[in-house]
């Protein structure tokens, strides 16, 4: 516990003093809301006296004693709960802040493959699951711990026989908890949590892909994995729930036995001592502080569970912020002054991966060229360009920027000087002029017409039934097609008008028309810019100023295009069969 707490005044900052204070009058609340029963026994004790004069006085003197005490426990608890609230929030706000933070440090590449769903839910539900155990059971847990032991003293200290026979029980309780709380449950708590977490993001594919199971008429049953994991949930909780039925049953049974302990114990001591009003008065305080125990012993069987919960969620979120290398930045940035791109002995591995995606790759584009990659599936084309905007960086080897290799320049001043277009066109939920003057915000209304006219957008804006204004994706929004979003994304590059454009198939999704109008926007884009383009259309670049070939993370062949059909190589076959293609029909 002691660690966890110490985890989290780490987010606390500079108001690391609240949850101390916080504890504190949760003690002190603790004890105050016991002092109530103390009274009610004072004043049993003088009704049950049997006197024949009464001291109403006496008892109207406990009375306010009693209220008192309770008013004063209610202030100390509210005060309690609202410097652990206050703690709460700044912890909950400061996961999120840094986890946020690290990821946007991240190398752009460190996204590929991770799940957006899996990712806002680990940021996002365990900085809350942290709040939960800040706000709501630390208050209550010094409490709990304060409160029962200063009871252990009092049932000892009125009537050691009544004390006897009240612990009775709650040792047994505590026996049959103790061995309900072994090693495995925390075992069988970071298995609920990841079958939880695997269940949401399975859950959030089934629901992407319903039109796709409606459409090929299948059911929930067809989508294995989504079905798979309800079920191991199932049967994990299931087992689990079995295995601790019988304990629980028995320590409810035990919990809640005090009272059928105490009474008959109560009349045994009456015989005996023949003490009526002491012995009813100490029975009845008894009966009031017997539900104190088992309340808190509730509460302390429960601060197991969420206590590992609390820890396992920061460490959720600091495994996932930690599962990458931030990219390092230069302490003294180059600014490029002029735009050729370098690549000098590039070799690349992917992280996990047992093979190197590039060997040695080397070549140079001079500022205003157009070299364009091509290559089988798998050759290297896609990590080539994406180590221009550092997705990642080379294993070994430079890439350079007017002689300056890229780590050398500020990641803000490198988005400025590089854009891109990948085949993953990413639209964000707001209005079309939103979305294209994204990274260019200051632009005129003069440049953003200009934009959507040399990216062929003028069509898309008109036939919108509010134009630019018009919302894209969600709720009340409309949605574009693959080439019609292609078309947005080149509209947004040419607005930034940046000096190197890097294209990856950025044709990859448009029918034949909406490919002779990207066609068109490309040939504006990369207008006196230096450019590195894929494609897998062979035809688009026939007329680039040179072709580099890949295959197995290697540079083959390069030249232009009919120099590489002369060598009769790779690139003239794959032009041969590319023809081939184009002509089949039906």
């Amino acid at each position: 516990m002691i660690d966890v707490l110490r985890r989290f005044r780490g987010y606390m900052g500079s108001r690391s003093y609240l949850l101390p204070l916080s504890l504190i009058f949760s003690a002190m609340s603790g004890l105050l809301s016991l002092l109530p029963y103390v009274f009610i026994w004072l004043i049993a004790r003088v009704l049950f006296s049997f006197k024949v004069e009464i001291d109403y006085q006496l008892v109207v003197r406990y009375s306010l004693w009693a209220v008192g005490t309770t008013l004063g426990s209610l202030l100390c608890y509210f005060i309690s709960g609202m410097l652990a609230h206050l703690a709460a929030f700044r912890v909950e706000v400061n996961m999120r802040h840094r986890a946020m933070r690290s990821l946007m440090n991240m190398p752009m590449g460190f996204f590929e493959g991770k799940s957006g769903g899996r990712m806002r839910k680990v940021i996002d539900e365990n900085a809350s699951e942290t709040h939960a155990f800040i706000a709501h059971v630390l208050p209550d847990l010094m409490g709990s711990i304060v409160a029962p032991l200063v009871v252990l003293v009092m049932i000892f200290v009125f009537d050691y026989r009544l004390g006897i026979a009240c612990i009775i029980p709650i040792i047994l309780a505590i026996l049959v908890i103790a061995s309900m709380m072994d090693p495995r449950t925390n075992d069988f708590q970071r298995r609920y949590l990841l079958a939880l977490e695997e269940m949401s993001e399975e859950a959030v594919e089934y629901v992407r892909g319903i039109p796709v199971v409606k459409v090929f008429q299948q059911t929930i049953y067809s989508f294995k994995r989504f079905h798979q994991s309800i079920i191991s949930y199932r049967d994990l909780v299931t087992r689990y729930t079995g295995r601790l039925r019988a304990r629980m049953i028995l320590y409810q049974m035990f919990i809640h036995a005090i009272p059928y302990v105490l009474i008959p114990t109560a009349i045994l001591i009456v015989r005996h001592d023949g003490d009526y009003s002491q012995t009813i008065a100490d029975t009845l305080l008894y009966l009031l502080l017997a539900p104190v125990l088992t309340t808190s012993i509730m509460k302390v069987m429960n601060l197991q569970y969420t206590l590992f919960n609390a820890g396992e969620a920061i460490t959720r979120v600091e495994a996932l912020t930690q599962s990458g290398t931030p990219l390092e930045e230069p302490e003294d940035s180059s600014i490029p002054q002029h735009f050729d791109l370098h690549f000098e002995g590039v070799s690349f591995r992917y992280p996990g991966a047992t093979s190197d995606a590039l060997q040695d790759i080397s070549f140079h584009v001079p500022e205003g060229k157009i070299y364009a990659l091509v290559g089988p599936s798998g050759s290297g084309k896609t990590t080539i360009a994406r180590l221009v905007p550092r997705f990642w960086d080379p294993t070994a080897g430079g890439v350079f920027i007017g002689g300056i290799d890229v780590k050398n320049i500020a990641k803000t001043e490198l988005m400025r000087e590089v854009s891109f277009a990948f085949q993953d066109v990413r639209l964000f939920k707001t209005t079309l002029r939103e979305n294209i003057i994204y990274g260019s915000p200051h632009a005129s209304e003069a440049d953003i017409e200009r934009v959507i006219r040399l990216s062929q957008c003028e069509e898309i804006v008109q036939r919108l039934p509010q134009g630019l204004m018009t919302p894209i994706g969600g709720e009340h929004g409309i949605y574009l097609s693959g080439g019609e979003q292609q078309r947005i994304a080149l509209a947004r590059a040419l607005l930034k008008d940046a000096p190197i454009v890097v294209l990856d198939e950025a044709t990859a999704f448009a029918d034949p028309e909406n490919e002779h109008l990207i066609q068109r926007a490309l040939s504006e884009l990369m207008r006196g810019k230096t450019a590195l383009m894929i494609a897998h259309r062979l035809t688009s670049i026939r007329h680039v100023d040179c072709i580099l070939v890949l295959d197995h993370g290697r540079i083959v062949e390069r030249g232009t295009h009919d120099e590489l059909l002369a060598q009769g190589g790779l690139y003239s076959q794959m032009w041969e069969e590319y023809q081939q293609a184009i002509s089949w029909n039906i």
